[in-house]
């Protein structure tokens, strides 16, 4: 089955609450676990809220991670989207459960852009097949 990306849901739990707590932490974890996963970082912003709890987001070429804590409750919600077949999200997702002590993780691979076609046009994330992609507009 043809797909233009994998989406990966972890739900971590039971996580050391001051690792997922500090933002800078959190930061370098997901910058990390993008080059672990062989992904290339384009850009990132986290925030981190009063009294506690950091997101924030990790861009790649080939898509994106993003992560939501709850230090409170011990908990993290992390999303590690990549399209193409060079980047491997579940490295990510086992650097990240570790890097935060998490005592409990679910996780879920969703693959996006099912399409129905012989051939993808193009490598999601990479160069055209053919070398003839710019023949479709889009807008």
């Amino acid at each position: 089955m043809k797909s233009l990306g994998k989406h990966l849901l972890a739900e971590y739990y039971r996580c050391d609450e001051n690792a997922i707590n500090d933002v800078q932490k959190v930061e370098e974890a997901l910058v990390k676990a993008a080059q672990i996963a062989g992904a290339t970082v384009i850009g990132k912003s986290f925030h981190r809220f009063e009294p506690y709890g950091v997101s924030g987001v990790v861009v790649i070429s080939e898509s994106h991670l993003t992560i939501h804590t709850w230090p409170e409750y011990g908990f993290a919600a992390v999303d590690v989207f990549t399209c193409g077949d060079h980047v491997d999200p579940m490295k990510a997702h086992e650097y990240l459960k570790e890097v935060f002590g998490t005592q409990n993780a679910t996780v879920e691979t969703i693959l996006r852009g099912v399409l129905n076609i012989p051939d993808l046009r193009h490598k999601p994330g990479g160069s055209c097949i053919t070398g003839n992609c710019g023949d479709k507009k889009i807008g």
